[in-house]
């Protein structure tokens, strides 16, 4: 009989597929009980049963069903029924993984009934406080009870913030996202399905953050840099709803290979077979390193400051000229992938090993 429950919340899929590392580790632990959390913050169609079972995660005992709704009012409803479970359940310690409002609201429950909060992911960074995931990371980490973090850079970024001097735990894990990598690699090439007319060569494209998508002049210089691109070498580019909306709204053409959006069998296997990686998320600026893929971020900033340091990385925010000289400068780019920035692919079972002590 399990000694230990742990309530895990989640609220996209790229949550679940971290969240699937540790569960499946604990599914051979008869000491302790995970109990899934699913707010339902990303609507996401592809996740069906089917979806589960390939990836080999337990279902959400709850559903919570919270999405669009404006960020104050999802993280308040979210707060009031992650409470509801958490009395029932009465959890020894409460797990969330970055930093969604469901992962804020999680922190927040799990503070005002005095749950201890352990927050995978921990100590990232972009120094950016416009950016609502900047916020809730940093509030997350306050409220956290252990912080088990990727890198070294992160615990650099909590002893900056005096954490040394605050009652809590820091752990130096490394990235859970490695892990989900690395077990999924091979599954992909059975289970992904793309498009038979996807090119030889390519670069893969996604766009969706809002400092993108909602700025009209971000927009169309991104725009127009990835259609001239595409003038050289084809992108493939898994087409964000959001981002599709804005671009209709803006009579804005993108002249590029679109796709629907892509699961994330599909999406490591475009990984896989790419030449460079354009982006403006945070996790597949991690993913084109573990696939040894060099990438150029959309941004003004990242949280994952090291990929730059070490040239895995080029930062060009939206400007066409940097966009167009980073892209052939990207292209040649020849980075030591031998450098270990991550952990490995060990972080799961670092975190299970705390876990089991508790």
């Amino acid at each position: 009989m399990a000694n230990i429950k742990i309530v895990t919340i989640v609220g996209a899929r790229p949550q679940f597929v971290k969240a699937a590392v540790l569960s499946r580790l604990i599914q051979n632990e008869d000491s302790i009980e995970e109990i899934l959390v699913h707010t339902g913050q990303h609507y996401d169609a592809s996740m069906s049963d089917v979806f589960f079972e390939e990836m080999e995660i337990p279902k959400p005992r709850y559903n919570l069903d919270i999405s669009s709704l404006t960020h104050g009012a999802m993280t308040g409803r979210m707060l009031e029924k992650i409470e509801e479970v958490l009395v029932k359940e009465k959890p020894d310690m409460l797990l969330v993984y970055g930093d969604t409002n469901s992962t804020l609201a999680g922190a927040l429950a799990a503070q005002k009934m005095h749950i201890p909060l352990a927050h995978v992911e921990a100590g990232l960074r972009s120094f950016d406080m416009n950016m609502p995931e900047e916020v809730n990371r940093i509030i997350t980490d306050r409220l956290s009870t252990v912080l088990f973090v990727p890198t070294y850079n992160a615990i650099k970024n909590l002893q900056k913030e005096g954490y040394d001097n605050f009652d809590c735990k820091i752990i130096l894990s490394g990235d859970i996202m490695q892990d989900a990598a690395l077990y999924y690699a091979e599954k992909a090439s059975e289970k992904a399905f793309l498009p038979a007319d996807i090119p030889a060569k390519y670069i893969l494209c996604t766009l969706h953050r809002a400092e993108n998508t909602d700025n009209l002049d971000r927009l169309k210089n991104i725009v127009a840099s990835l259609n001239e691109i595409n003038e050289e070498i084809p992108i493939v580019l898994p087409l964000h709803p959001r981002t599709k909306k804005m671009l209709d709204n803006s009579n804005l053409k993108l002249d590029v290979r679109l796709l629907e959006p892509v699961g994330y069998f599909e999406m490591i296997e475009l990984l896989k077979k790419c030449s460079l990686v354009m982006t403006d998320s945070g996790g597949l600026q991690k993913e084109a390193y573990f696939f040894q893929k060099p990438c150029l971020t959309l941004r003004d900033q990242t949280e994952w400051t090291e990929l730059v340091k070490n040239g895995f990385s080029k930062i060009v925010g939206a400007d066409k000229n940097q966009i167009i000289n980073g892209y052939r400068e990207m292209l040649v780019a020849t980075p030591d992938y031998s450098k270990e920035l991550y952990g490995g692919g060990k972080a799961g079972g670092k975190i299970l090993a705390y876990l089991k002590k508790l």
